[in-house]
């Protein structure tokens, strides 16, 4: 909405009177990704809430994810209240665009804005689809804060309030700019420059000095507070924790299919799933389906390993619909509104992060039990033999000796341990080739240090 014509005469008239204009801030100061967007969110509906007659955004970024970006710069153009922004130091990239969405923009001398060509995570420029998405968005945000027409001698002439060729050539260095935009680089302007181009309202120190610059002097300063459970989904929605997260889910899986019954693995896959996808759910950014896809897949996983001997299309179905809620959970639903092409491109992340977690929670599980189950220094493992001509003596040694080629029955499944039947009496075993189902006939084969090892009986 625009304001810039009306905003100044009636924070003008509420300090006249003795009315304090309640004015709103919170920061922008990190990365642009989800907790910046749920903090937006948040600050939005907050100011709303408590009637506020101005938000001011203190800005300090280098850019981020342009999906979030989108997102933010929407609530700003579709705020109720003026929004203005100040500029403290840097608003780069997808910063410039959101900055571009207020209504007023004031910059700290020496700052700068600009710089929105979209580049992927090494740095080097995406396809022109993605730029031409990327400079359409920022010339219809330049172009929301409306123009002034005037009619001289049967020429109408257009005056835009921020000339959106400017903001196109902030993403594109071919947009030309008659004396603002002409050296085949991509727009970016110092504080100087940006108020010459009408893209600054002023170049201010503070927040104190913007809100005299705006001319509002009577004023209660409130500013958004996160709570301790906003601090913590913040901390769990950020991309590397829910990139670990993954990992423990993955590795938890991993070493329970490693070991027969339920265990510790399994709980801290569990736990990390909930962790990972019921603060997405919590702020609208995992829908019921997604995490739908993740359960069913850890359902059908989960009779592969207790119900079905082998692993067959139970199982192989469950990973990949893990995969696909684990995917695309990280996926904000609104691009898939914007651009098919775009949609694809975020897909291809999301899951390109998906399986590096993957990738890396299995190397490290590898690592970490040939490190620590196979180590003889922490000897969890008992690499010492027994020998009965040095006096060891097992009580059980003979009588196990003589059930080698005895048949019995597995009393529960081996995957590869489990427990045999055989002549009335229990034993633990391992199961020499495969996996061996509850109620199996079995035949003991050989015994190897007090353990008993079985083959199926077919």
């Amino acid at each position: 909405m625009l304001f810039s014509a009306v905003s100044s005469a009636i924070f003008a008239q509420a300090d006249s009177s003795d009315h304090k204009t309640l004015v709103y801030k919170f920061d922008i100061k990190e990365e642009i990704a989800k907790p910046v967007w749920r903090t937006t969110k948040r600050s939005m509906d907050e100011a709303e809430s408590i009637d506020a007659d101005l938000i001011i955004i203190h800005m300090n970024t280098y850019g981020g994810l342009v999906t979030m970006a989108d997102s933010i710069r929407t609530e700003i153009l579709n705020s109720s209240i003026p929004v203005y922004v100040f500029v403290d130091n840097n608003a780069a990239s997808a910063g410039a665009l959101i900055s571009i969405a207020c209504d007023r923009i004031y910059m700290r001398r020496g700052a700068n804005i600009g710089a929105a060509t979209v580049v992927n995570q090494s740095g080097e420029q995406v396809p022109d689809k993605y730029q031409s998405f990327m400079r359409s968005t920022m010339r219809a945000t330049a172009e929301a804060h409306g123009r002034d027409t005037t009619i001289t001698g049967g020429d109408t002439l257009i005056r835009w309030h921020r000339d959106p060729a400017i903001a196109e050539a902030m993403v594109d260095p071919s947009i030309y700019v008659k004396n603002i935009s002409d050296t085949g680089k991509v727009l970016t302007f110092t504080a100087e420059e940006a108020v010459k181009a009408g893209y600054c309202e002023g170049i201010a120190d503070d927040i104190p000095e913007v809100l005299k610059l705006a001319g509002v002097e009577n004023y209660e300063l409130k500013q958004y507070q996160p709570s301790s459970l906003d601090k913590i989904i913040l901390f769990l929605i950020s991309p590397i924790i829910s990139g670990m997260l993954i990992m423990v889910i993955v590795g938890g899986i991993y070493y329970e299919l490693q070991s027969p019954g339920i265990g510790f693995p399994l709980a801290a896959a569990i736990l990390a799933a909930l962790l990972y996808f019921a603060p997405l759910y919590l702020e609208g950014l995992a829908e019921n389906w997604e995490m739908l896809l993740f359960i069913v897949g850890l359902l059908l996983i989960a009779v592969e390993i207790f119900a079905i001997p082998g692993f067959g299309i139970a199982g192989i179905s469950g990973i990949i619909l893990m995969l696909s809620g684990l995917t695309l959970s990280l996926v904000d639903n609104i691009v898939f509104e914007l651009d098919t092409e775009l949609a694809i491109g975020a897909l291809v992340k999301a899951l390109f992060v998906v399986m590096l977690s993957i990738f890396l929670s299995i190397s490290i599980s590898l690592i970490a039990s040939k490190g620590i189950f196979g180590s003889r220094k922490l000897r969890f493992a008992l690499y010492s033999t027994q020998d009965t001509k040095e006096g060891y003596v097992a009580v059980e040694a003979a009588r196990q000796k003589e059930l080698i080629g005895k048949p019995g029955i597995a009393a529960t499944i081996l995957r590869p341990a489990g427990k045999v039947e055989v002549e009335g009496n229990i034993y633990d075993a391992m199961s020499q080739v495969g996996y061996i189902s509850k109620g199996d006939k079995i035949k003991v084969v050989r015994d190897e240090a007090g353990q008993l090892y079985v083959l199926r009986e077919d």
